[in-house]
């Protein structure tokens, strides 16, 4: 053929598709389009004009570019969907152009995803949400447009008076219940408004030691053991500790009925107040369902909760149900109007709940994570049968239990893998840390752990012996998608044999992709 040029304009933009050379025009129109993706030109998501208006820009027959646009779809770096046309595929990423360095900041996103606390998105009941939003929003009454209560709608508010007591076992009328944008909000408010200094579980979430911290809310570590957070290490300097009583966070286990009388009686004693977040308390699986400790003593305790994990975290919405003395103090931290959760989502969920529609949704998801769970026992039991898993009875994670010393490498392997996942030491409080690796850890440690007798006296409880081990999180990846984590997860647990005295050297990267 001869040689030609031509050009279109996709889309109306700037952004001009050149066809030369000799040769086959479906050929040639298929090597610009290529190109053009993987220059990032035409960036994913992006959608091509119809093919007969394309061929008509370029003076080509309609069924070149509508071969074009098959052959296209069918490699991956086009996708077609009817009603939606012809688009650049999402995974047809661009290529890094040659003349640009490669530097330690670009590094490539994970293939697989098992960090903790990041439910599948894909299982949002959208139908259920839209009915129940369009029920809201017809039964709306008129302020619910206007600036807006801080106390949160009243209608979510009686909603979830009613669903924590007859689930959770909470005893709090509605306005005993004030709405937040979730469970790290609520923090900050109480954090405001109670003062410190605080104490807090050993092993717990980073973010919310650090966000205490940036409110001057100092914390220091309780130990942590089977029977979950060592409450005999509390002091009357306390001002309130933070707890995870359903479902320790991330060792798992609930807290041991004495200890959840012991941390009550210590708030009654010293006007201490117990913060308790509700993580995943919805989620058991072979064991009977474990009420909160709020319902003990009302007035003593704080319940923290939100729809993050059962429903979704876009939806920021989340709740404190408070003792009375608190109430006014916290609306007033949190001001006059509510700027954070939107008064339309309140209702819907408000309806949600109402309507039953909440409850089938979590029992369709403890439905799905306990048969996720199961297939991750089974994994690491045919695979990787010298390993322990723990805290699986509830919750949306569990604790693949290491040799010593081989946590980092672990976490390591993973990474070359192509694998997100975190070290159970990332969870470990650092003045917890500190103390677990001095000489009275170690002692402790040789003579029996957390339950080994204390020989002075409640400090001791913040001592917390080292171990090694890795957070799963099975709730994360697509349905798709989760075999291949499990493959990629057993792939870099360290293999059975003598505990290791060093961390084992990283796997050599994998070779380069053709």
């Amino acid at each position: 053929m001869d040689s030609w040029v031509n050009s279109a304009e996709i889309l109306g933009s700037d952004l001009p598709l050149e066809l030369s050379g000799t040769g086959n025009r479906r050929a040639l129109l298929m090597d610009a389009l290529r190109e053009a993706v993987r220059s990032g030109r035409l960036a994913p998501g992006t959608r091509l004009p119809p093919y007969r208006s394309l061929a008509a820009d370029l003076g080509l027959a309609r069924n070149t570019v509508a071969d074009a646009y098959a052959e296209l779809v069918a490699e991956g770096w086009l996708a077609a969907r009817q009603g939606s046309g012809t688009r650049v595929a999402e995974r047809a990423a661009p290529v890094t152009p040659v003349h640009r360095p490669r530097t330690p900041e670009r590094v490539a996103r994970p293939v697989h995803d098992l960090v903790q606390g990041q439910p599948d998105p894909s299982v949002f009941p959208r139908t259920a949400w839209l009915a129940s939003a369009r029920r809201a929003l017809a039964a709306a009454p008129d302020d619910a447009f206007g600036p807006g209560d801080p106390h949160g709608r009243p209608e979510l508010r009686r909603a979830l008076a009613g669903y924590l007591a007859r689930v959770r076992g909470v005893r709090a009328a509605p306005d005993r219940i004030v709405l937040c944008s979730g469970a790290a909000h609520g923090l900050r408010l109480l954090a405001e408004v109670v003062g410190g200094p605080w104490a807090a579980e050993a092993y717990g979430l980073p973010f919310h030691r650090e966000l205490l911290a940036s409110h001057g809310v100092g914390t220091r570590p309780l130990g942590v053991d089977a029977d979950g957070a060592r409450v005999d290490g509390l002091t009357r300097r306390d001002r309130a500790v933070l707890l995870t009583p359903a479902h320790q966070f991330p060792t798992g286990g609930p807290l041991h009925p004495a200890r959840r009388a012991a941390v009550v009686d210590w708030a009654r004693s010293t006007g201490g107040l117990v913060v308790e977040d509700d993580y995943d308390g919805e989620f058991r699986y072979d064991r009977q369902p474990v009420g909160a400790v709020q319902g003990l003593d009302p007035e003593h305790v704080v319940l923290v909760g939100s729809v993050s994990k059962s429903l979704s975290p876009a939806l920021r919405i989340g709740w404190m149900v408070l003792p009375q003395r608190l109430v006014a103090p916290v609306v007033a931290a949190k001001g006059e109007r509510e700027p954070f959760s939107s008064a339309t989502e309140q209702l819907t969920l408000a309806d949600f709940i109402e309507s039953g529609a909440y409850d089938r949704q979590v029992r369709r998801m403890r439905q799905r994570h306990r048969r996720r769970r199961d297939q991750l026992v089974a994994a690491l039991h045919a695979r990787a049968p010298h390993v322990r898993v723990t805290g699986i009875a509830a919750g949306l994670h569990a604790v693949v239990e290491l040799p010593p010393g081989t946590e980092r490498s672990a976490v390591r392997a993973a990474a070359w893998q192509g694998l997100a996942v975190e070290g159970l030491g990332d969870y470990l409080h650092p003045g917890a840390e500190h103390a677990s690796r001095g000489p009275r850890a170690s002692r402790a440690h040789r003579a029996g752990g957390a339950d080994a007798p204390r020989a002075g006296g409640p400090a001791d409880a913040s001592l917390v012996p080292h171990r090694d081990g890795l957070v799963v999180g099975y709730a994360t990846p697509a349905e798709p998608a989760y075999p291949e984590a499990l493959e990629a997860l057993c792939r870099s647990l360290p293999p059975a044999g003598p505990p290791a005295t060093t961390p084992a050297p990283a796997p050599p990267p994998p070779p380069a992709a053709p």
